[in-house]
């Protein structure tokens, strides 16, 4: 009897050992519990402060799935072959989802500003100083050349294009690079108002600029379709991204095609920006995301952001010197030439508003904010075209 009892504790005690194991407490580390408090401040900086909920949020809650620590060959884990997480990834992975989001994007955003005044387009374009700039950096800390590239995208402010291409050059920086875009955009009211005001006086953030023309719908119709042919001859590797953006813009103008922009404006890009925060938030699994090379990956996209914004801000002050009195730009909008739109537009109004309340700068930033779009694509596609 007492041989029976004792077998069956031994028994009882093998089935909790194994039961153990199978509990995330039987699994965890200490870096799961580090980035679950991670996920959890984006959340916070999500609903709390409102800085991008619909990025930080879903990055948030997949930062605290993807690192639930659980025993290995369970099929639940987004690196997994065949579980859910996984396939989902997929389209992460194949860069399915960025070029979605960019014909989203493209559906809902107004060009007129841009038409009104294309001399604006040159600030868009001097933005992306912070890329290469970036880029460079990434070279002298001892990334190779590939890396280098995903790493440099970081400075145009725009996430799906950070994940379009670190999914071509650096797969495995993919988590730490898209984590990173994505903050940075988040962080557009934090980080841009301070290197704004430090470089342009009283006298420049006072400018008024020329109120913009009307912008005819023939127009409207004609520049995406222009605008995609001019860009694509020249790098055509930024097709996918271009082709989208182009392509649900000219859905939105015509005018015929309601229906189709407003599922490419509405059900198409929520979905997408849901499934490709989730599944980045989850990528990014303590045992392969707290590294030296993440640190690095966010000090040099930290540069790069201000780069970005510093030029901006200074080639307008550059081209103030060639403007006649009545033409010249308020160097407050040059910050708008990164890509994250509009929420570098608004602090560009944001910012104007603190040193005159009648001067409205937001028409005018969406000129270069929606310059930066084209801009970071394009970059995009160079750097494809070098080091892929």
């Amino acid at each position: 009897m007492l041989v029976m009892a004792t077998s069956f504790m031994d028994f009882v005690q093998a089935q909790l050992v194994q039961f153990f194991q199978y509990t995330a407490f039987g699994n965890c580390e200490i870096g799961h519990l580090i980035m679950i408090l991670i996920g959890c401040v984006f959340i916070y900086l999500g609903i709390k402060k409102e800085y991008e909920p619909l990025l930080l949020v879903p990055i948030g809650f997949g930062m605290i799935v993807g690192n639930i620590p659980f025993y290995p060959g369970l099929k639940i884990g987004i690196y997994e072959t065949g579980s859910v997480l996984n396939i989902l990834y997929h389209g992460v992975q194949n860069g399915w989802y960025p070029p979605l989001i960019f014909m989203g994007i493209g559906a809902m955003t107004d060009f007129s500003a841009l038409l009104s005044n294309p001399k604006l387009m040159l600030i868009g374009a001097a933005a992306q100083c912070g890329i290469f700039a970036a880029y460079f950096v990434a070279l002298l800390v001892g990334f190779n050349p590939a890396e280098a590239g995903a790493i440099g995208i970081i400075g145009g402010a725009d996430g799906p294009t950070a994940i379009f291409i670190s999914s071509q050059l650096a797969p495995e920086l993919m988590g730490a690079i898209a984590v990173s875009a994505y903050s940075y955009m988040a962080l557009v009211p934090v980080i841009q108002p301070p290197i704004m005001r430090a470089l342009t006086t009283k006298k420049e953030r006072l400018i008024r600029m020329k109120p913009p023309r009307q912008v005819t719908k023939t127009e409207k119709c004609i520049f995406p379709i222009m605008a995609f042919i001019l860009c694509c001859f020249i790098v055509p590797s930024g097709l996918p991204l271009l082709g989208m953006l182009c392509f649900g813009n000219l859905l939105k103008e015509s005018g015929v095609t309601k229906r189709l922009a407003n599922a490419a404006s509405g059900p198409i890009v929520d979905i997408c920006t849901i499934l490709i925060g989730l599944t980045v938030g989850c990528s990014t699994q303590a045992t392969s995301f707290l590294s030296a090379k993440s640190v690095g990956i966010f000090a040099i996209g930290a540069f790069s952001f201000v780069i970005a914004t510093a030029c901006g801000v200074l080639f307008v002050k550059l081209m103030n010197i060639f403007l006649k009195e009545g033409n010249k730009i308020n160097p407050l909008i040059g910050n708008s030439g990164v890509s994250a739109v509009p929420d570098a537009a608004r602090v560009s109004y944001t910012v104007g508003l603190e040193y005159d309340k009648s001067n409205h700068l937001l028409m005018h930033a969406m000129g270069p904010n929606v310059a930066g779009v084209i801009g970071s694509a394009v970059a995009a596609g160079v750097l494809l075209a070098f080091l892929k």
